[in-house]
C-alpha cells in the first residue's frame, strides 16, 4: 500500500467521535494525516462536541475532548494532498465561511480526489458548490442544503456510508467503521492481517 497524505478540515466543536476516529484509523494503516483549523496553527487546540441520539427529536450535545491540531491552516497546499476529510458536528456550520476552506475544497472536488463527509460536513462541500448532479448522504438535517446545491440526498441508516466516484459520505458518527472501510477503499488502501 502507497501511503496516502490526507487533509482533515476541523474546526471548534467539530463532532469528537468524527475527528478522532477517522484520524486514529487512517494513522494506524499507515496513512500520514493532518488537521488543520482557520485561524489556527500547528499546536493549537479544538474543542470538541459528543452528538449523541437519545430519543429526542435531533441529537443532544456534551462537551467532548480536546484535539491537538498538526498543520498550520495558512501553511495548506491541498496540492499535496491526496485526500479529504470533512468531520461532522457544528464546525462546518462556521468554517464552510472561510473562503479558503472553500478553494481548498474545490480542489480536490476538482481533481477528483477522494473526499470523505459525515454528519454536517457535507455543508462545506454545498457551501463550496461542488455538489451539483452529485449523490451523498448526510446528517438528515443537511438533506436540504445538497438538494438546494443541486445533489440528490441518499436516505441511508445512520450506520451506513454511500459512495459515488471519489466521494464517500455517511450520515453520522454511527456509520464510522463502514465510513471509513468505504474510504479505505476508495483510497486504493489495502489492509493485510
Amino acid at each position: 500500500m502507497a501511503a496516502k497524505k490526507i487533509l482533515f478540515l476541523v474546526g471548534d466543536y467539530s463532532e469528537d467521535y468524527e475527528v478522532m476516529v477517522p484520524y486514529q484509523i487512517l494513522q494506524m494503516v499507515g496513512h500520514t494525516v493532518h488537521a488543520a483549523c482557520p485561524d489556527k496553527k500547528a499546536g493549537d487546540k479544538i474543542r470538541t462536541a459528543i452528538h449523541d441520539f437519545e430519543g429526542e427529536q435531533t441529537y443532544s450535545e456534551k462537551p467532548g475532548h480536546y484535539f491537538v491540531l498538526n498543520m498550520s491552516f495558512d501553511e495548506i497546499k491541498p496540492e499535496d494532498y491526496d485526500a479529504l476529510v470533512l468531520p461532522g458536528g457544528r464546525a462546518p456550520e462556521y468554517i464552510r465561511l472561510n473562503a479558503r476552506v472553500l478553494e481548498i475544497t474545490r480542489h480536490f472536488a476538482e481533481s477528483n480526489k477522494p473526499i470523505a463527509a459525515t454528519c454536517h460536513g457535507p455543508m462545506i462541500l454545498a457551501a463550496a458548490g461542488v455538489l451539483q448532479g452529485r449523490e451523498c448522504t448526510a446528517y438528515p438535517a443537511v438533506g436540504p442544503d445538497i438538494t438546494i446545491a443541486g445533489g440528490k440526498h441518499m436516505d441511508i441508516p445512520v450506520d451506513q456510508a454511500h459512495v459515488e466516484g471519489n466521494l464517500v459520505t455517511a450520515p453520522a458518527w454511527p456509520a464510522n467503521a463502514e465510513w471509513m472501510a468505504k474510504f479505505l477503499q476508495v483510497l486504493g488502501s489495502k489492509i493485510e492481517a
